[in-house]
């Protein structure tokens, strides 16, 4: 009955065990995950310090604002997750401890039934005595594993006891620690919401000021967008000129819209391919201030902009990096724009737009990781923005999705 009981009991804690297990790698998950949100976080405050010491428009205000509280709204809800799960776990230790606590309890008793008996059989002549009473010898050998077996039994019984002991201590060491994290994760959401409150405040000043002159504002983010939509569609035109001349250089029909590829190009295409949510970035530092698609404006909501790419805010004079091995199909120079580099991977290309400086020429093979310019940095606002776009043939992707988030 014990036995069967405890086997029951067992079978429970292998169960909980792989729950806990789970739970501990969506734990981690979370936290890698708060640390990156934190890493942008820092990123963002230091770039601040430094466009403060620029005249920056009450527009650009708003957008850096609102940003970072994007950023910190982020912070809070995965600190609340990670708050969630550990109550979960905590709860879930609890009820492993009380089992754990049930099933010592039945592995101590049993080794005290078995003490018991042991001691009424205690003697080694008692011993001989049950083996010389055997009727033949096949009887006295099944006599001698018997008493072979209960003595490994009692041992086993032993180690068990000290094994569920050590666990059930382990197990409530991990509890306390776990309370521990769950309180600093509720100190650090606190601390993130007054934080947020103080922004949210900053950012209604602003608002203010441009409800006065409203007008004047929404014209200055129109210019911007057309603007920004004029350089995009010179650089879509651009890359389609690079898929004619490429495939009319491989004696195919140029007016496709896809590469025409060579065995090497459809190599270099898989690997690129297989190499989705791992691409290093283009800059060492930086945040995404403007993502992929669709994007309203906050100041006026019948004012957006389809982004093609992302733009990355980074440091001052901050390097630009090749993401993957590749050809540098053009070096696109725009008129009334900075220039931006395009480099071929098979039938993928990207791109990288406002720079400052180019190291690179057409034709030149790259490497991940190799420096191809640098980000050019706005004078007046002390910005330095770099535009960072991923195509397939002329079909443009959302670049957060490829790039690692490490």
């Amino acid at each position: 009955m014990c036995i069967k009981r405890i086997f029951i009991l067992v079978l429970i804690t292998l169960f909980s065990f792989s729950a806990t297990h789970a739970q501990s790698k969506k734990q981690k998950e979370l936290e890698a995950q708060r640390q990156r949100i934190l890493k942008e976080l820092n990123q963002l405050n230091s770039l601040y310090r430094l466009d403060k010491k620029k005249e920056t428009s009450v527009v650009k205000q708003v957008e850096d604002v609102n940003f970072k509280i994007r950023v910190r709204q982020n912070l809070i809800n995965v600190t609340n997750e990670q708050a969630n799960q550990l109550t979960r776990e905590i709860n879930n230790n609890q009820k492993q401890i009380t089992q754990l606590r049930d099933q010592l309890k039945v592995l101590k008793e049993d080794y005290a039934n078995m003490v018991v008996k042991s001691y009424k059989s205690k003697s080694e002549q008692s011993k001989v005595m049950f083996l010389l009473s055997s009727d033949n010898f096949k009887q006295a050998y099944k006599r001698l594993q018997y008493i072979n077996q209960y003595k490994a039994y009692q041992k086993k019984q032993a180690d068990d006891i000290k094994a569920k002991t050590q666990e059930l201590q382990k197990l409530n060491l991990e509890l306390s620690k776990q309370k521990e994290d769950k309180e600093k994760l509720v100190a650090e959401n606190r601390k993130a919401k007054r934080a947020l409150e103080k922004e949210m405040k900053a950012q209604e000043e602003l608002m203010v000021l441009i409800r006065k002159d409203l007008k004047k504002h929404t014209a200055e983010i129109r210019k911007k967008r057309q603007e920004a939509d004029r350089i995009d569609k010179e650089i879509n035109r651009l890359i389609r000129e690079a898929i004619a001349a490429s495939n009319k250089e491989a004696g195919k029909t140029s007016s496709s819209t896809e590469f025409a590829l060579t065995p090497a190009g459809r190599v270099l295409a898989s690997n690129f391919e297989a190499n989705k949510g791992r691409l290093g970035w283009p800059v060492d530092r930086g945040v995404v201030k403007l993502k992929f698609g669709l994007q309203r404006s906050l100041i006026d909501r019948s004012v957006t902009e389809n982004s093609f790419g992302i733009r990355i805010a980074t440091e001052k004079n901050a390097k630009v990096k090749a993401v993957f091995d590749g050809e540098v199909s053009q070096v696109m120079l725009i008129k009334n724009a900075n220039p931006a580099i395009l480099i071929r991977h098979g039938n993928y290309l990207t791109i990288y737009r406002n720079l400052s400086k180019i190291y690179v020429k057409k034709g030149d093979k790259v490497k991940a990781g190799q420096e191809i310019g640098e980000v050019f940095t706005n004078k007046s606002t002390g910005e330095s923005l770099l535009y960072f776009r991923i195509t397939k043939n002329s079909q443009n992707l959302d670049p957060e999705r490829w790039l690692s988030k490490n």
